[in-house]
């Protein structure tokens, strides 16, 4: 049994077991983080040069090292925490056990297992099954490292257009995947990020993004005529008889490998924020779609879909967790984001009118 006064040594043999990781690593160039991937699988590490093709380097020196290892489910009997769900979202997901100098975290649904600490980062458990997972643990290391130094998590998307940022937020359901892919027919305008977005006031307001594609909903896809591909044609012509907001809520994702479908060279690094554009829309709304520039000391009620928690895998600069329940501080998004232009979009939901709202004011606006 792994009790809280287990060594981070003991723990990663427990995880690696008697299994020997391959010569071949990987090397991912996540912005100034260098990430050295290891595993004892060659199909995994296939599997995981496709997905982050656009930042695979050559050996190099690294910042960080992870280890992935491929192998049936682990059941540890130790006393594991619920991590709470965000707001909207039902049933278990993460539980923790916290031991001397390190996190283990356990995925309720697929039983992955995970160590995390400033030294051993270790991923263990049916990876193959379940190599979102193993993605999304290798990109909470390069949102450590971010947040480690100054960078403000925001849940988010975000595009690039003339070498600025633009950050899109949402209320539950409202569409900020669809609208940045809807950005992106735009052979100009490159995507930044999906779901996670960094922001910091360093000489001016800079946003960045990690390697994580877009994972989006039926909703999102059936729509958009450059991404029904993803979805059989029957299977198409029966979630658009759905009434839309049983169809917007759909929870089912699917992955957009955005060199695939937009071309290469579309993924881009970060650059200065210009603007924060919050989806407040509603389906059922009568009203027009409207843009408002607005001033989020005197409308806080619009922080709540842009801050973001950084979750269980975070761990500061001393080696220090997150707790479950610590609140985000609201103060630290408006220092940052009152000195850039924020818009809420109200009324009724409709892209193309936004779309033409984007290229004629906001992004004219900060040329």
């Amino acid at each position: 049994m792994i009790t809280s006064n287990t060594s981070l040594q003991a723990v990663s043999a427990e995880l690696i077991q008697n299994n020997t990781l391959l010569e071949r690593a990987l090397f991912l160039q996540c912005g100034d983080c260098v990430i050295q991937l290891q595993s004892n699988s060659t199909v995994l590490l296939d599997e995981l040069a496709h997905y982050f093709r656009h930042i695979c380097i050559a050996s190099t020196a690294v910042d960080m090292r992870v280890t992935a290892i491929d192998c049936p489910s682990l059941n540890f009997d130790s006393p594991f925490q619920d991590w709470p769900r965000e707001a909207g979202k039902k049933g278990r997901k993460d539980v923790f056990f916290d031991i001397e100098d390190g996190r283990l975290i356990r995925k309720f649904r697929t039983g992955m297992m995970f160590l995390q600490s400033e030294t051993h980062r270790i991923a263990a458990g049916p990876c193959l099954a379940n190599t979102n997972q193993v993605i999304n643990f290798i990109n909470n290391q390069h949102m450590n490292w971010l947040q480690q130094r100054h960078w403000l998590i925001c849940h988010a998307a975000g595009v690039i257009f003339n070498n600025k940022a633009y950050a899109i937020a949402a209320f539950s359901g409202g569409g900020k995947s669809t609208f940045m892919l809807r950005l992106m027919d735009n052979e100009n305008i490159n995507f930044l990020s999906n779901d996670r977005l960094f922001i910091r006031d360093k000489n001016g307001v800079e946003a960045e993004g990690i390697a994580k594609l877009p994972r989006i909903n039926p909703g999102t896809i059936v729509t958009n005529p450059r991404l029904q591909g993803l979805i059989p044609e029957m299977d198409r012509k029966k979630l658009l008889e759905l009434p839309q907001q049983q169809l917007w809520d759909l929870e089912q994702k699917y992955d957009v490998d955005i060199e695939n479908i937009y071309g290469k060279g579309r993924i881009a690094s970060g650059k200065p924020l210009q603007a924060f554009i919050v989806l407040n829309w509603q389906h059922n709304s009568k009203d027009d779609c409207q843009v408002t520039q607005v001033d989020l000391n005197n409308r806080r009620d619009l922080l709540p879909p842009i801050m973001k928690s950084s979750g269980p895998f975070y761990q500061d600069q001393e080696g220090h967790f997150l707790t479950e329940y610590a609140p985000l501080n609201e103060e630290n998004y408006l220092a940052i984001l009152t000195k850039v232009n924020v818009y809420e979009v109200s009324g009724k939901v409709d892209f193309a009118a936004l779309q033409s709202f984007f290229h004629q004011d906001i992004s004219r606006e900060e040329k």
